[in-house]
């Protein structure tokens, strides 16, 4: 059988022939471009080589079966639901991925934990659109405390406030079910013996969930960010609530919330992004608990992730090929969700010189979106990072948010 030669050599023999791709991305399922083959193939298997001159050698298993012509540059065939995307910084910055956050379907391995996290994650929608037409009563509420000697304007103000107190508290009791999913989560994700990176090569179905997860977590903070009326309408419920135990008038008893539950409720909407807040504590929390299990297993997996998305963000045939116009700004959601678990999670955090996250590429991507599209993300990495202001962030980074 006649054996195509590649730029690096290739030739005859048992052994497959090696095409050198110089600063070129091929995905698995992909067809080599022609350069000085006589014939293109399909890439059926990617493995890392040595890298030489920062050029990358690509092994190609070829049969006649998979010759195809070199005229199909832009076909892609079979991909996976994660591909190895090799770079020529590959063996500095770490490997990065493309993830179809689109499809990725469990394993029988994953079925599991995707089960139970998913039991969680198919009420989040649900969450959003309460919050999303949450209008408070902030009229009720003004009225009652203009005219506190009409009874009628006080029992209508509170008949008002009750029904939103219980939206308030599902929200709150919804937090704790989604930290108890991104535990489980982070569990399955940075066990022994794989690496983070084999987790997610792997668990493409439970890396999506994750990734769902940190969709909504900043969703849900854009939402109450821009809602005064959440935290008034609590404390007024708690103000009233208490004048009703002086006076021993009986409340409603079907929404009731004892002190205990409203002081976590209290603390939870006190914070700018309360979602964001319990998520990096879980996280936190996670490491501290899980003392033989090395911490850069969690945060190697989570500036893998933002290297997930953030590659796919910048490069234009990647994005290509995303079907939904919702997945840019899904992913641009979960990068700066990673970045910010990241930065409280990791001893020096994500702004370090030493950070396995590429910040300045980050931004960039970020600041490459229509800028009303993405300033709620700005906002979140200026003031809900943890390492943002330290010495050891650079000036042009600061810079770069400001």
């Amino acid at each position: 059988m006649r054996r195509g030669r590649g730029a690096g050599g290739g030739g005859v023999g048992e052994r497959p022939p090696f095409v050198r791709a110089p600063a070129a991305r091929l995905l698995e399922g992909d067809d080599t471009e022609a350069w000085n083959l006589s014939i293109t193939f399909k890439v059926t298997k990617l493995i890392e080589g040595q890298e030489q001159n920062h050029q990358h050698w690509l092994k190609v298993n070829m049969s006649l079966g998979e010759m195809i012509n070199s005229d199909t540059n832009e076909r892609y065939l079979n991909m996976g639901n994660l591909l190895k995307v090799l770079t020529c910084t590959d063996l500095e910055q770490g490997p990065n991925f493309f993830l179809d956050f689109e499809n990725a379907q469990p394993t029988e391995s994953e079925k599991e934990i995707y089960n139970q996290v998913n039991v969680v994650l198919k009420d989040a929608e649900g969450i959003l659109e309460d919050l999303q037409s949450y209008r408070g009563a902030g009229h009720e509420i003004r009225e009652a405390i203009q005219h506190p000697a009409d009874e009628k304007l006080q029992e209508k103000a509170w008949g008002a406030v009750v029904p939103l107190v219980g939206k308030l508290k599902k929200f709150y009791e919804f937090s704790q079910r989604l930290e108890a999913a991104l535990r489980g989560l982070l569990g399955a994700l940075t066990s022994t013996p794989y690496s983070p990176t084999q987790h997610l090569e792997r668990e493409q179905a439970l890396a999506k969930q994750f990734a769902e997860i940190l969709h909504f977590t900043l969703r849900f903070d854009e939402l109450k960010m821009t809602n005064p009326a959440i935290q008034n309408d609590f404390s007024y419920y708690r103000r009233t609530l208490s004048r009703m135990r002086i006076n021993n008038v009986p409340a409603e008893g079907e929404n009731e919330v004892n002190n205990e539950l409203a002081n976590r409720m209290s603390l939870f909407y006190a914070e700018a992004t309360p979602m964001l807040k319990t998520l990096s504590d879980a996280t936190t929390k996670f490491v501290s608990e899980n003392k033989n299990l090395p911490i850069e297993n969690t945060t190697d997996c989570l500036s893998t992730m933002a290297s997930v998305c953030r590659v796919m963000l910048e490069t234009p045939e990647y994005r290509s090929r995303f079907t939904n116009e919702e997945t840019v700004s899904f992913c641009l959601r979960v990068m700066v969700g990673v970045i910010i678990l990241y930065d409280h999670v990791h001893p020096v955090g994500a702004f370090a010189k030493t950070s396995k996250i590429d910040m300045k590429g980050c931004i960039k991507v970020l600041k490459d979106q229509p800028p009303n599209s993405v300033e709620g993300l700005l906002n979140a990495l200026r003031y809900t990072t943890k390492h943002l202001n330290d010495e050891t962030t650079s000036k042009q980074i600061r810079s770069m948010l400001q």
